[in-house]
């Protein structure tokens, strides 16, 4: 077994996504093995298509407060697959969403017609900062466009906030201003990957947003918005329905995908991880529509900024290792970037973000969550297929309730140039000492991983 590379981020020590030989982690006479890692290689599972951000206005508000070269190497560090965590994907609002200076739509009054449509207000921060990410990834991202909400004078309840719903009558004229949107945005040289029919459909909030059931969702993607698309020439732009939690994927992904011609216009789902560790849906949905794309679209830290915390990481890593290992096939974080009150946001709604900024000193600094998001997305490339991976505890974890799941998580990926990426996390206060063994491979190896750390074993 050749360990080509391996990577490690550690708390309290100065290792992050740091390179180390693999003998300065190898335990030759094992005194507390903690548990066997068996990786078969011969099972392989989804294709993993990549990791991405969040490019809201709020996320480009904050970053312009840096200098320009300060704002380029936030990006560079995102999405150059050289210098940084190789961002593939990306995520923006159509309209607007929590993280906006306000609420504001690009037809503010009643106009059918779409002569008054404006791109104002995304040119101001959103434009720039998607613009300047295309730039920073090579000029391939695959972008998925997300409404809150439709025009209030669409709606039932004539507001952005608090839910209500897009009146039916509407429904052609807002495939219209999707389509009208992707037009502005590839004027800009800003191709548009995919659209979600509504983020967090079954959400009422005091911030935008717009209630939509399973069957609405489809009639949409199926009666107006794929058609629409297909019509001006952007058939290739994929549908996905759903974009919220997890608990509901199975029970509104099912529901959406019977409608008739779904099949046609509907490639997949996305959900969210506020609702918890429901992996059992991620898991039902991907292995009953196995020819449907499932997406994570969005996480964070809830309730503010934690500026310095460790288990923000160690949630990321927690949610990542568990969406791959059951059937997700693109991991898309929220805001890329807020300020150190875990905003702007015009509703209050404030959370954390891998890279918070000084914005009164002009200064970006990286989480630990920036660092752990790295050890996967720098390390298990665009085509990466997953690998069967069995984890068998040794002795008894050193944790309060014993168990192997609360302690230690592992993937295993193969890229496409032919080496397997394991990813280990180490959630305990001890080290965790794990004997590693590949399918058709008669070396074994017995490695440790340091108390609150994470590893990433490029082998090959």
């Amino acid at each position: 077994m050749q360990i080509r590379e391996l990577i490690e981020t550690a708390k309290d020590t100065d290792r992050l996504l740091s390179p180390l030989e693999a003998a300065e982690r190898q335990v030759k006479t094992p005194k507390h093995l903690s548990c066997i890692i068996n990786v078969d290689t011969e099972k392989t599972y989804q294709t993993i298509m990549g990791f991405g951000g969040a490019l809201t206005e709020s996320s480009g508000y904050v970053l312009a407060s840096l200098s320009a070269a300060d704002r380029e190497a936030v990006l560079k560090a995102y999405f150059s697959a050289s210098e940084g965590l190789g961002y593939t994907f990306a995520r923006t609002h159509l309209n607007s969403c929590d993280f906006s200076l306000g609420n504001w739509a690009c037809l503010e009054s009643r106009d059918e017609s779409l002569a008054s449509f404006s791109m104002a207000m995304p040119e101001r921060y959103q434009i720039p900062l998607l613009k300047d990410a295309f730039r920073a990834a090579g000029g391939h991202l695959s972008l998925l466009l997300s409404p809150w909400s439709p025009p209030a004078w669409m709606k039932d309840n004539n507001d952005m906030n608090h839910g209500g719903k897009l009146l039916r009558q509407y429904y052609p004229l807002w495939a219209s201003y999707f389509v009208r949107y992707i037009d502005e945005l590839a004027k800009r040289d800003i191709p548009v990957w995919a659209v979600s029919i509504q983020n967090e459909p079954e959400a009422t909030q005091i911030w935008d947003s717009c209630i939509w059931t399973a069957r609405e969702e489809a009639e949409f993607a199926v009666e107006h918005l794929g058609p629409a698309l297909e019509k001006a020439g952007y058939g290739h732009i994929k549908i996905l329905v759903w974009d919220h939690n997890r608990d509901r994927l199975w029970e509104r992904a099912s529901e959406s995908y019977a409608y008739g011609g779904a099949e046609k216009y509907i490639a997949g789902a996305a959900y969210h991880w506020y609702s918890g560790d429901q992996y059992d849906a991620v898991r039902r949905v991907a292995e009953a529509y196995p020819d449907k794309l499932l997406v994570f679209s969005e996480g964070c830290v809830e309730g503010g900024p934690r500026p310095g915390a460790w288990f923000t990481g160690e949630r990321y890593a927690h949610n990542i290792i568990n969406d791959l290992n059951n059937g997700c096939q693109a991991w898309i974080d929220w805001n890329i970037a807020l300020d150190f009150t875990g905003g702007p946001n015009h509703v209050g709604n404030l959370c954390d973000a891998p890279i918070l900024v000084d914005t009164e000193q002009g200064r970006a600094y990286y989480q630990s969550s920036f660092y752990y998001i790295g050890h996967f997305s720098r390390y298990i490339r665009p085509g990466a297929r997953r690998l069967g991976l069995r984890m068998d505890s040794w002795m008894v974890p050193a944790a309060v309730d014993g168990r192997m799941g609360n302690t230690m998580e592992a993937c295993a990926a193969r890229n496409t140039d032919g080496t397997i990426s394991l990813v280990v996390s180490n959630r305990t206060e001890a080290d965790m000492v794990y004997r590693l063994s590949l399918s058709g491979d008669q070396e074994e190896r017995t490695l440790v991983c340091p108390p609150r750390g994470i590893q990433t074993l490029v082998l090959g």
